[in-house]
């Protein structure tokens, strides 16, 4: 533990720096030992309490506290009013500030940041170069990694993994097994859970949910009400810039799949083994169920699609018997 060095020992450190070569590796670190010890960092009693372990290269400063039987190693700073302890530990390049919580079982390392009122507690591991700020919590078994960030009021608890430059903002919540990944963004309440994967430039917005093992990927958007789940997909993709859309209160359920360019919204269903793919749009009361294939350029305003009427890939309809265009 660090020790608070009295006017006496101070004294004594300048004059056996000053006898060393300027430039010497010695009295750099005598000096960089002074330094330290002059912005009242890891004072024991002050900054580190009770069991905790500071090690030399690491700073812990301003109002922060380490307690319990946390650790702070490497070159890791905790500064401003930010606590760590019970059994966590920070490491690496690591910076936990503002009113920053490391608690519980956690680990923060790498170039992690950990700011504002944000909180990692549990058995969660925040690593690489993320960033947890604002309100955010990651507890539990979560993992959030990469270049990733958990922003605002945001929740990652359970198993859930964020990484890769994935976002988790606003008021939304990545939950259960369930993976945030690549670009994609997680934001407003959304809820993505179970064992659910959210990649790519993918984006779930507003109140929308996916959840068991849904998956949502490319360039694909879910918002508003809208919710993806069983083993349903909604992909876009990215490379030809496909934005499959599912909004208002539109449901993608069973073993559906929505891809390309093509749009379910109201309160549409599409369930069962069916697809809609390309420019298609499903609106209204439409549900798309079975074997259906809708695609090309077709507008469904409503009624049954069970597949009996084959692939539908142009035209407005009002119902399989009623065609408008």
């Amino acid at each position: 533990m660090a020790k608070t060095l009295t006017a006496t020992d101070r004294k004594a450190l300048i004059r056996l720096a000053s006898t060393m070569a300027v430039g010497s590796p010695e009295r750099k670190v005598i000096l960089a030992g002074l330094k330290k010890v002059s912005g009242e960092s890891n004072i024991f009693g002050k900054h580190i309490l009770d069991n905790a372990h500071v090690s030399s290269n690491a700073i812990v400063k301003d109002k922060a506290q380490v307690l319990d039987n946390a650790k702070v190693f490497d070159f890791a700073v905790v500064s401003s009013n930010a606590i760590v302890k019970d059994k966590a530990h920070v490491s690496g390049k690591a910076h936990v500030s503002g009113k920053a919580r490391v608690f519980g079982d956690a680990g923060v390392s790498g170039k992690v940041q950990v700011l504002d009122n944000a909180h990692v507690s549990g058995k969660a591991q925040v690593y690489s170069k993320a960033v947890v700020e604002g309100n955010a919590w990651v507890y539990g078994k979560a993992v959030v990694s990469g270049k990733a960030v958990v922003s605002g009021n945001a929740q990652v608890p359970g198993n859930a993994q964020v990484y890769g430059d994935a976002q988790v903002y606003g008021d939304a919540k990545v939950s259960g097994f369930a993976q945030v990944s690549g670009f994609a963004k997680v934001s407003g309440f959304a809820e993505v859970s179970g064992f659910a994967e959210v990649s790519g430039f993918a984006e779930v917005s507003g109140f929308a949910e996916v959840f068991v093992n849904a998956h949502v990927s490319g360039k694909a958007r879910v918002i508003d009400n809208a919710v993806v789940y069983d083993n349903a997909v909604v992909s876009g993709n990215a490379i030809v810039k496909d934005k499959a859309h599912v909004s208002g209160k539109a449901r993608v359920i069973d073993n559906a799949h929505v891809s390309g360019d093509a749009q379910v919204s109201g309160k549409a269903e599409v369930s069962g083994n069916a697809k809609v793919s390309g420019n298609a749009k499903v609106f209204g009361n439409a549900t798309v169920y079975g074997k259906a294939k809708i695609g090309g350029d077709a507008v469904i305003l409503g009624g049954g699609w069970g597949g009996s009427e084959g692939p539908i890939m142009e035209g407005t309809w009002k119902s399989p018997t009623e065609r408008i265009r």
